[in-house]
């Protein structure tokens, strides 16, 4: 079994089911007493925030890419950043390090084309939705059709993350909000929608909608179970 290695805390409450599912993940296929061989590092994700809303992006990176380090000594045989807006900075992270990096954004893209989908709607932080890091991947790399909401209900969305989902806090008017915008993607022609932070499952499960769900916590942790057996 490979070493799994989870640069984590952003926030902490997602990467802990990053921990549980993969060990879950390895417990079902290898049964007995089998749990996952990985390495954790998780960041202050204070710090990462203020850098994030500063636009300090080289500052940011400079703490990932130390912590990315410290997993590689560690002896993790290849690396999962356990956040989609960080994976902004997947290319010098990758670039300093010397084992692979497992890219979320080409998990969800693989998950999707195995389902036929070829419009989705994208869920996540406002860097997310409206930059080029993860969109631009999914359609130049896949060839996938990717929607977004307005303005006024991605600055909802990314309020309900930061204010409410990363403290661990999860709002029924909240989840009634997102499904309403779920909706509205797929009114526009979305085919599925991906959760594209890895707090939104907390908040959103397929039983809540009718519109097929893609929750990248689960397609990524999924993505390394395979990868580490």
């Amino acid at each position: 079994m490979r070493t799994i290695g989870l640069l984590g805390g952003m926030s902490w409450e997602s990467t802990a089911d990053y921990y549980r599912e993969i060990n879950q993940g390895i417990k079902k296929a290898l049964g007995g007493l089998h749990s996952a061989k990985l390495v954790l590092y998780s960041v202050d994700f204070e710090t990462i925030e203020k850098l994030q809303h500063a636009g300090d992006w080289k500052g940011a990176e400079a703490v990932l890419v130390k912590a990315a380090k410290r997993i590689e000594a560690a002896g993790a045989d290849f690396l999962l950043i356990c956040t989609n807006t960080m994976h902004k900075l997947a290319d010098p992270i990758e670039q300093a390090i010397c084992i692979p990096l497992l890219h979320i954004a080409d998990a969800t893209a693989e998950a999707l084309l195995e389902h036929g989908i070829k419009s989705v709607g994208l869920l996540g932080t406002a860097f997310t939705m409206e930059q080029d890091f993860y969109k631009g991947r999914l359609e130049q790399k896949y060839g996938l059709e990717v929607l977004v909401p307005d303005a006024p209900d991605r600055k909802i969305v990314h309020d309900v993350i930061y204010q409410e989902l990363c403290l661990g806090k999860v709002v029924p008017e909240s989840r009634a909000q997102y499904l309403r915008i779920i909706d509205a993607l797929a009114a526009r022609g979305a085919q599925a929608v991906i959760l594209g932070c890895t707090e939104i499952g907390l908040l959103v499960k397929q039983a809540d909608s009718s519109v097929m769900l893609f929750d990248t916590t689960l397609i990524h942790a999924g993505a390394a179970v395979e990868r580490a057996i």
